[in-house]
Formats: C-alpha cells, sequence, structure tokens
C-alpha cells in the first residue's frame, strides 16, 4: 500500500518547524530529510519512525519508543535504526520537531 498525499502532507506540516523538508517515496513509504540528511520515515502504513544514533537510542527508549525490526526471507530478524515516534509527538509537532532536532544532532 502506497502513502496518500494527505499522509505526506501530514509529516511534511509535523515536521514543518525544522525548516525546509525534503521527501523522497521508497518501497511504499517516504523518507524525510532536512539540509540532506535523514531524520524519520513513514511507512506504507502511515505510522512515523525517527531514526535514533548514539545517545538518543537510550532516550526514546526510555519514552516507549520500539525499534523496527522485521523478517527477512531467511526467517531471521533484522533491525533498523529506526524507532517509532511517540503518540504524543504525533498530536504536537512543537514536540516532533524537538525529537528531529535531536536525531539530527545524533546522527
Amino acid at each position: 500500500m502506497s502513502l496518500s498525499a494527505e499522509e505526506i502532507a501530514f509529516a511534511r506540516d509535523l515536521f514543518s518547524g525544522l525548516g525546509d523538508i525534503t521527501t523522497r517515496r521508497m518501497m511504499g513509504g517516504l523518507c524525510l530529510y532536512h539540509e540532506g540528511m535523514i531524520f524519520a520515515l513513514m511507512h506504507s502504513d502511515g505510522s512515523l519512525y525517527l531514526k535514533g544514533a548514539g545517545a538518543f537510542i537510550d532516550r526514546l527508549e526510555a519514552m516507549g519508543c520500539t525499534r523496527w525490526t522485521y523478517t527477512r526471507d531467511t526467517g531471521k530478524t533484522a533491525a533498523m535504526p529506526y524507532w517509532t515516534l511517540p503518540g504524543s509527538a504525533l498530536d504536537d509537532p512543537e514536540e516532533a520537531v524537538a525529537l528531529a532536532r535531536e536525531a539530527l544532532r545524533h546522527l
């Protein structure tokens, strides 16, 4: 399933406080960039994930964010460096932008 124009507009609006946001569709989802650096993904189901690295990972996990994992064709589980956006940030652009800035600082 591919993302709708409304879902993409929601993600762009949510993070608009960062300034210039660019996007790129990938595998039914969307990558979100600020100044050429990817900081978030939107899966084809509309869920948002922030890129996590360094000490930011501990903060994301303390907030109850979960890591994106998937099962490969071989049956092994793989983990990607992206964590769910806290539900509270989905309704609060200031919180979403603050978390995005923190993600960008840890890249």
